[in-house]
């Protein structure tokens, strides 16, 4: 393409571009409502989710009571839902949940502000109060529409949701091991491993928890080592039942055979503890 022929096109593209824009302004300051509505769901159907939003927002108010509002409301939040404003999608979708409870679209905008919220959930490291909120919201909804066509998907979310809850407390835990606070990290795998029994991550937290009682037991004064010693080793036949096939194994048979040589030099240096 020749550059005479790209300027033409650039041209025409910004003369269509700027006619758009003066079009959609003349919308906007319009008061008839009808006009402006068929424009959102043209908008709409193209994808042009912003337009339809702000054409949206002026129309509705003034449509209660028409047959158009419960669509108009819909498309509205699912045009903050299309530009990603999940906040604000999660709340017009329950808005319309609860203002049209019987509505052949209450199941799906059910389902969407549940969806919003799962993907407002913030990464692992963040605080997950919205996590927990999101997933209260898929509970929800899948005890009022046990058998939806989104049922599955809506399970998928819940267990991702539950699985980030789970690496956000096992690493949690884990940061005490690496802080080497042990102490606290045996008492933080402990929890976690009480709460989370099924976790991807209660393999690991069993192993660690082991390597953690045995250095807090090496740091501790000498009346006490013996005591945290023997507690390594019961955490170790605790997980030596639960994971015999652990990758983790021989890690694990290795601070036990350290613990055990700790506690014969206890007892050799100390015969009243034998």
């Amino acid at each position: 393409m020749n550059k005479g022929i790209l300027h033409t096109v650039v041209m025409l593209c910004l003369l269509v571009f700027a006619t758009s824009c003066s079009n959609f302004q003349k919308l906007l300051k319009s008061n008839d409502v009808d006009l402006k509505y068929k424009a959102a769901l043209e908008y709409y159907e193209k994808g042009d989710y912003y337009r339809a939003n702000q054409l949206l927002e002026q129309v509705m108010p003034l449509m209660t009571g028409r047959e158009e509002a419960e669509k108009a409301r819909f498309y509205y939040a699912n045009t903050h839902y299309q530009q990603r404003e999940y906040m604000l999608s999660a709340f017009q979708f329950r808005t319309f949940y609860e203002t049209y409870p019987r509505s052949e679209l209450a199941e799906e905008a059910m389902f969407l502000q549940a969806k919003s919220l799962y993907n407002d959930s913030p990464d692992f490291e963040q605080d997950q109060t919205s996590t927990v909120t999101a997933m209260e919201s898929i509970q929800e909804f899948l005890v009022r529409h046990p058998n939806s066509q989104y049922t599955a998907e809506a399970n998928t979310m819940f267990d991702d949701l539950s699985a980030k809850l789970d690496l956000k407390a096992f690493e949690s835990a884990r940061l005490y091991y690496k802080l080497r606070y042990y102490k606290s990290a045996v008492v933080a795998f402990t929890n976690f491993l009480r709460e989370n029994p099924s976790s991807p991550y209660s393999e690991q937290a069993s192993y660690l928890r082991i390597d953690a009682q045995y250095r807090f037991a090496l740091e501790s004064v000498p009346d006490k080592q013996q005591e945290r010693f023997m507690e390594a080793i019961d955490f170790y036949q605790a997980f030596i039942d639960q994971y015999p096939d652990s990758s983790y194994l021989r890690s694990a048979e290795q601070v036990y055979t350290n613990t055990q040589s700790e506690i014969e030099k206890i007892k050799k240096n100390n015969p009243s503890n034998s």
